[in-house]
């Protein structure tokens, strides 16, 4: 399960204390880096590389200090050295990276400081190491939570379709058609939004089995992707004993989206690249509103209708304007009435427990998924107060 954020915060400082000594990044580095991950319930190895070899260029060749494809490249240098150097090197790799594996972040650290520049909305943090739990929020991607605005049309909404759009093409050209190949799509699209959300008990454990399992030339991919999802197909007391923890501790999915049993595709080197340069995106950044648009336009083979997606579904924006003024302006009024009030708090918990949510014009489904993400929001924050107050009120 994700930590809370008090846990989050409780870690980042013992993390500050147990480093505030640290000098020499040839000595000390990767165990920084390794806790540091830990901080957010993380295994570095799953996601990251330390020494990563890059090109750079002409004929020279470099180390990444840690690279994480995709998402992160990390610069450490030792206690006092400059860090706008360690930014100027780890650019230096950029040529060297498939465009597919280009990070979105680059973090430097001296081990006193830590600047972190979004290479996406070209914004800088520096803050020190004392005071990373107080900027723990710059790091979502790590944990797969983060903030973004609410607009009209997003570009990663796009990108993301293109990504599923590519692998789509390249099992129907296999022959793999029809209503085994849309249900396949939505089996993998889950998969791919689980791995960095929280869904799933680790981030990226689905990508790390299926690259760790399936061999290069992607001959017996299609085989283990239906184990898997056999394995997310069945209650998790009811598994084999003898399974290994990697595959234990995929959750299990209820609700029927596993349970057919479909052909198995047939995947050449070609495609697992496509499945793996799907896993490369950062999948926490795409709303699930889009979810229905885009499985309708990659299911299309015409171009013209994969271009417009989003055209034809309500955005964000105005979902929000409608449930607002339904239920959820109210609920939320309500919630600050009595947030102090464990009684309350409770009889609003009862009445969150019994709302049904109906769309009588369904589409894609994009009116229901908002209106039950903003319900959870508000189920979070509800949760949090109780623990809050129960705490309290026993130490009284």
């Amino acid at each position: 399960m994700p930590l809370s954020q008090s846990e989050l915060r409780t870690r980042a400082e013992q993390f500050s204390r147990d480093w505030s000594r640290a000098r020499s990044e040839r000595g000390e580095a990767q165990t920084f880096w390794n806790e540091f991950f830990n901080i957010f319930g993380i295994s570095r190895r799953r996601v990251a590389t330390f020494e990563e070899p890059v090109r750079l260029l002409g004929e020279r060749r470099g180390s990444i200090d840690l690279f994480w494809p995709g998402t992160l490249i990390v610069e450490h240098k030792s206690a006092g050295e400059d860090l706008d150097r360690a930014y100027r090197q780890a650019i230096d790799y950029f040529p060297g990276i498939e465009e597919a594996k280009l990070p979105k972040y680059v973090l430097v650290s001296d081990f006193r400081r830590l600047r972190l520049h979004d290479l996406e909305t070209n914004v800088e943090t520096e803050f020190s190491l004392a005071q990373l739990s107080q900027n723990l929020h710059f790091f979502g991607f790590i944990t797969g939570y983060q903030r973004r605005p609410t607009r009209e049309t997003d570009p990663v909404n796009f990108r993301a379709a293109q990504r599923v759009g590519v692998l789509h093409d390249r099992l129907f050209a296999s022959g793999f058609r029809g209503h085994s190949l849309e249900m396949f799509m939505v089996r993998i699209v889950y998969c791919l939004f689980a791995d960095k959300t929280g869904i799933f008990q680790n981030r990226d454990q689905f990508s790390f089995l299926v690259q760790e399992r399936s061999l290069e030339n992607g001959s017996n991919l299609g085989a283990q992707l239906a184990y898997l999802f056999q394995i997310l197909n069945t209650p998790v007391e009811a598994r084999a004993a003898n399974l290994d923890e990697e595959l234990i501790t995929l959750p299990y999915v209820n609700g029927g989206l596993f349970a057919d049993n479909l052909p198995i595709p047939t995947f050449d080197i070609h495609g697992r690249n496509d499945l793996i340069a799907c896993f490369n995106f950062d999948w926490s950044l795409v709303s699930p509103a889009i979810f229905g648009s885009m499985f309708e336009a990659v299911m299309s083979n015409d171009p013209d209708k994969r271009h417009s997606l989003g055209a034809h579904y309500t955005s964000e924006t105005n979902i929000l304007k409608v449930i607002r003024g339904l239920f959820l302006d109210d609920l939320y009024t309500r919630y600050e009435r009595v947030r102090h009030d464990l009684r309350g708090l409770r009889a609003l918990n009862d009445e969150l427990a019994a709302l049904k949510l109906f769309d009588p014009a369904c589409g894609c489904g994009n009116f229901l998924v908002v209106a039950y993400r903003e319900l959870r929001r508000l189920e979070i924050h509800r949760r949090s107060e109780c623990r809050s107050y129960s705490a309290c009120h026993r130490s009284c």
